[in-house]
C-alpha cells in the first residue's frame, strides 16, 4: 500500500520561502507520476505542481516562476521549492501519486494515493 508524508509546511512572511518534502513509500515499482495540490478551506482544490517519471513538469500559472517541483529516484521523494512566497499561497498542501499513463499532471480526480498535508501560512 502506498504512504507519501508530507513534511516543511510552517508560516512565513511574504516574500519568504519553504521547501516542502513528500516521502514516498509502499510500492515496488517507483514509475509513478507526483504532484503537489492545496486547499483552503470552502475553495476546491488546486494543482500546484507536478513531475512525471521522465522529470517533465507542470505548474500552475499562479506559482509558474516562483515554485519549483524535484523528486529524488533514489529516496523517493519528491520535492516543492517555494519562494517569493505571497499571502494568497496560504493553504494545506498535498503531495499525491498515481501510476495512470501518461501522466495526468495537475488534474488531481486521476491521482490514487494522497498524503495527509501539511499548512503553509504566508502573513503579510
Amino acid at each position: 500500500q502506498a504512504h507519501l508524508v508530507e513534511s516543511g509546511g510552517g508560516s512565513v512572511q511574504a516574500g519568504g520561502s519553504l521547501r516542502l518534502s513528500c516521502d514516498f513509500s509502499g510500492v515496488t515499482d517507483y514509475s509513478y507520476c507526483m504532484g503537489w495540490f492545496r486547499q483552503i478551506p470552502g475553495k476546491e482544490r488546486e494543482g500546484v505542481a507536478a513531475i512525471d517519471t521522465y522529470g517533465s513538469t507542470k505548474y500552475a500559472g499562479s506559482v509558474k516562476g516562483r515554485f519549483t517541483v524535484s523528486k529524488d529516484d533514489i529516496k523517493n521523494n519528491f520535492y516543492l521549492q517555494m519562494n517569493s512566497l505571497k499571502p494568497e499561497d496560504t493553504a494545506k498542501y498535498s503531495c499525491a501519486a498515481t501510476s495512470t499513463a501518461p501522466c495526468p499532471f495537475l488534474n488531481g480526480h486521476l491521482y490514487d494515493f494522497w498524503g495527509l498535508g501539511t499548512q503553509v501560512t504566508v502573513s503579510p
